[in-house]
């Protein structure tokens, strides 16, 4: 792995950190303007206020407008009275994840709120110690909410700051595997696939030793394992990879979590773009992406990023069962 770059600073300025917080609610606001224009947030139930409203979840018709704000300073109280009554750590997480899950449709924040609610929780967290669970989770979201906005050398140097600060405080090695996945999905999409490669081969392998084939999060590594292997043409063994794997998310996780519809997904990626795939092979990952894009739509909505994404893959597995389908016609030389 290439040497880490030196860290940036608001990684340590609250000062800073909170500039850069104001910098993105700005522009989460102004991304939404159109949709949110003449809505109330759900939390304050103010129409006036001087910040403006976001939605970026899976919530339709009126639902879902809200402040950053308030998102921020509810998350910021439901984490701290489950700190200050000892709530146990189940409660704890339940109360965290409003960090990055709506509680109106229990779906992930995306786009620029994802980024806004990082910051805001950066912001939040940025002068705990080092070893509190608080300040840590808040980096990791801190790189989520840089990379769903698509700036992943800001994300990447907030994973290496991570990654060193984890291994200086002695993170258990099952714990130091989520980071390095995340890590991973930054190298993979800077273009760094063989990288990607070694660490999500090693971050799987890894989780089937401390956590067994049925967790979530050995199914979330088998899954991004895939997408490398699909990066690198190596379709087959993706192949099999998510044909031992997907019936495990199916009766673990359901047929309409995110995670299950994503490796559907890999799956006929691996199947359409694979230039010795059969006819079956294509026909397959069409009704495949069909059948997600339909769950995607009535699970996360039409605007949600992942089934636009299935919109867009289905065209093109639909183009490939197509050109197989109606091959050019030969060509004939023209009389002279």
């Amino acid at each position: 792995m290439a040497a880490s770059a030196a860290a940036p600073p608001w990684l340590h300025d609250a000062d800073l950190a909170a500039q850069k917080h104001e910098e993105a609610v700005a522009v989460a606001v102004e991304k939404c303007a159109d949709d949110t224009k003449g809505q109330t947030c759900y939390i304050c139930l103010d129409d006036d206020a001087e910040e403006g409203l976001v939605r970026g979840c899976a919530c339709r018709g009126a639902a879902g407008f809200v402040h950053v704000s308030c998102l921020a300073e509810q998350a910021k109280i439901l984490v701290a009275e489950a700190e200050e009554n000892n709530l146990g750590r189940k409660a704890w997480q339940e109360r965290w994840a409003r960090w990055h899950t709506c509680r109106l449709c229990e779906q992930g924040y995306h786009g620029v709120v994802a980024c806004a609610l990082g910051w805001a929780c950066w912001k939040t967290y940025v002068g705990r110690p080092e070893t509190d669970i608080a300040r840590c989770l808040a980096m990791g979201q801190l790189g989520n909410g840089l990379t769903e906005v698509g700036d992943h050398e800001e994300a990447l140097s907030v994973q290496e700051a991570e990654l060193a600060m984890m291994r200086r405080v002695g993170v258990p090695e099952e714990k130091l595997l989520i980071e390095l996945g995340n890590l991973a999905i930054t190298y993979y999409r800077l273009g760094k696939i063989e990288g990607a490669l070694r660490m999500r081969r090693d971050v799987y392998s890894g989780n089937l030793k401390f956590n067994g084939e049925q967790h979530e999060e050995t199914l979330r590594a088998a899954n991004n394992y895939a997408v490398s292997l699909n990066g690198l043409e190596r379709f087959e063994e993706a192949k099999s990879l998510l044909r031992r794997t997907m019936p495990v998310a199916r009766r673990v996780l359901g047929t309409s979590d995110e995670l299950t519809l994503m490796m559907k997904w890999n799956h006929a990626e691996a199947l359409y773009r694979n230039p010795a795939a059969a006819l079956d092979d294509l026909r397959e990952a069409v009704t495949t992406h069909e059948d997600a894009g339909r769950i995607a739509r009535r699970v996360m909505g039409c605007a949600n990023p992942l089934t636009m994404a299935f919109e867009d893959a289905l065209q093109q597995s639909r183009a490939a069962l197509r050109a197989r389908e109606s091959p050019p016609p030969e060509h004939v030389p023209e009389r002279a």
